[in-house]
């Protein structure tokens, strides 16, 4: 083990935030997490689970506590972190590989340099063959996959997810979650995301965090010792399965508090 690995490449240490003078959306957060980690998290409507991630990403200014970013403050980060949102955002006018070329056209890299990475993204979630197409071409679960080939185009130390699969059907988001997991296997990077469904979380995660409401607040931390890779065999698994039931029930208690 490095010491570069004993290192947090995320840190929260008593992180508020409220808009304005308006009322606190997160109260005294704090969590770390290491290179490798694939975090979600959890939590009733409400809890600042997207807040989390804006924070993170620099999106939006903290109002009091602390993050660092590998080794630096989140707005200096911008360049090793990715953000894949709840739709897959993509310009209509253009095609899939010009969608994923957009961030390296951002960061300035030079043409034929960008159309390389587009296209090592776009084999890697497995759309090599669809790089002419146009968005209104593509299934539901296509576009996403071009939206997480956009963010992997950068390579990204940390990738945050802000509930990618929440709009596709349960075969098409169960299919993406083994996708996603054999490209961190691939790639390495860090992981946090967002979502409402405890099986997706458990399925993904080696930790789970389960936020509370009103304001928001880290309410418990789960870890998941199953092992990676993970596949359909893993979700017949007891072991699955209890965790999944242990999550459910601690998610049901705060929610009753929010109640």
């Amino acid at each position: 083990m490095t010491s570069e690995s004993l290192v947090p490449i995320v840190e929260l240490a008593g992180v508020d935030k409220r808009y304005g003078d308006g009322p606190l959306i997160l109260d005294q957060v704090s969590f770390t997490a290491k290179r490798g980690d694939f975090v979600s998290l959890i939590g009733p409507s409400g809890c600042g689970k997207s807040t989390v991630l804006k924070l993170v990403s620099g999106l939006n200014p903290i109002s009091g506590g602390r993050i660092v970013v590998d080794g630096v403050e989140p707005s200096k980060a911008v360049e090793k972190l990715a953000f894949v949102f709840q739709e897959p955002t993509l310009l209509p006018w253009h095609n899939v590989v010009h969608n994923v070329e957009l961030p390296l056209r951002l960061h300035g890299t030079d043409a034929a340099q960008r159309t390389e990475l587009a296209k090592r993204a776009l084999a890697l979630v497995g759309l090599a063959d669809r790089m002419d197409y146009y968005p209104r071409q593509l299934s539901g679960g296509q576009k996403m996959r071009v939206s997480i080939a956009r963010a992997l185009s950068v390579s990204p130390r940390i990738l945050l997810l802000d509930e990618p699969f929440g709009a596709l059907d349960e075969m098409t988001r169960d299919h993406l979650n083994e996708e996603l997991l054999a490209i961190r296997q691939q790639l390495g990077w860090t992981a946090f995301f967002v979502t409402h469904s405890v099986a997706e979380a458990v399925f993904l995660s080696n930790r789970i965090i389960v936020m509370s409401a009103n304001p928001g607040r880290i309410y418990s931390e789960i870890p998941v010792s199953l092992a990676y890779p993970r596949t359909e065999e893993t979700r017949q698994s007891p072991e699955y399965q209890k965790l999944v039931a242990e999550v459910s029930k601690i998610l049901r208690s705060v929610e009753r508090l929010k109640a």
